[in-house]
């Protein structure tokens, strides 16, 4: 019989300055467990990704993550109270209401990567 069990899952995150990039994400509130080989593996609770030193354009403007949180004002404030945008030059948007019964906000990263982060409704 197959074990088909799954662990984990984990996108590769591009970064046009990696001791800027893992400053920013250390800032939003992730913990840098590791780092080796040109990736440093970043957690929150559950939640995890490997930012990599190691940039293309194409892939930073195309890719966007999704956070799901259990309160999307409370990340809200988070990023504003870490002065994202002041320190890193990144976008923000508003939290919006979506038609897909979601809260969100959208962050930009330091390379142009765009985080979703919302909450169901």
């Amino acid at each position: 019989m197959n074990n088909l069990k799954t662990v984990e899952i984990k996108a590769f995150i591009p970064s046009k300055d990696f001791e800027t990039s893992k400053s920013f994400y250390a800032d939003l509130g992730f913990t840098q467990a590791s780092e080796g080989g040109s990736v440093a593996y970043f957690y929150f609770e559950q939640c995890s990704f490997l930012l990599q030193d190691f940039y293309e354009q194409k892939l930073a403007d195309n890719l966007m993550m999704h956070l799901l949180v259990e309160d999307v004002e409370s990340w809200y404030r988070q990023v504003n109270e870490a002065e994202l945008v002041e320190k890193y030059g990144v976008k923000l948007s508003e939290i919006e209401t979506k038609p897909w019964q979601m809260r969100d906000f959208v962050l930009s990263d330091p390379s142009g990567v765009l985080w979703r982060i919302g909450q169901n409704i």
